[in-house]
């Protein structure tokens, strides 16, 4: 039985369909990458001081060709984030047990729901897309073409783990809220988290 998902939002440019890392993906579908070599589907979870001086210099120029900037959010773009994602919470009903929204890449931990992860995802990180606009802080901005939105500062799809006990739950939960200490920033405290509190039979919810 699942009870929640580990999930993973990287933003544009950051973790590539190609990083010599490995990532979800089994195919390259910008051309201007696909040079640097073929899609990684498997995920190594190496860190980049692990890599070899080539596959660094390669992953390097991959993001040099992007066609847009890769996006490192600020502070003030993590709050806006977080406000677009504290109102898809209250609109969508969804229970968020963890969270940390880092420069490249944002972590949660959400508890099951009708929705498919993969529709969660796409709801998230379009409510946080439509609050950075709306707060003048969006870091693709003066890249958007007159009269249309700027372009996605979020990478495609979504990396995601299956959590299916809630010592399962625990262990995700704690590795969110200590993941900043790694990046030597503080630990993250948002008003859209519900504290885990376990799991009982009445909680469960089936997907569709």
């Amino acid at each position: 039985m699942i009870h929640g998902y580990h999930l993973i939002l990287p933003m544009y440019g950051f973790w590539l369909p190609n990083d010599p890392r490995g990532s979800w993906s089994d195919f390259v579908r910008r051309w201007e990458l696909a040079r640097f070599g073929k899609a990684s589907p498997t995920l190594e979870r190496k860190s980049i001081d692990e890599l070899s001086r080539v596959d660094k210099a390669r992953g390097e120029a991959a993001k040099k060709a992007l066609k847009y900037p890769a996006v490192s959010i600020t502070g003030g773009q993590a709050v806006s984030i977080a406000k677009g994602f504290a109102s898809q919470v209250v609109k969508s009903g969804y229970t968020i047990w963890a969270a940390t929204i880092l420069p490249e890449h944002t972590y949660l931990v959400v508890a099951r729901h009708h929705y498919g992860i993969e529709a969660i995802a796409v709801q998230l990180k379009g409510a946080a897309t439509r609050s950075v606009i709306q707060d003048l802080c969006h870091p693709l901005v003066e890249f958007a073409e007159e009269g249309k939105r700027p372009p996605r500062m979020w990478s495609n799809g979504q990396w995601k783990v299956y959590l299916d006990s809630e010592l399962a739950v625990e262990n995700a939960i704690q590795y969110v809220i200590d993941n900043p200490v790694k990046e030597n920033k503080k630990r993250q405290v948002w008003s859209f988290v519900t504290p885990f509190t376990g799991i009982t039979k009445n909680a469960w919810v089936n997907d569709h």
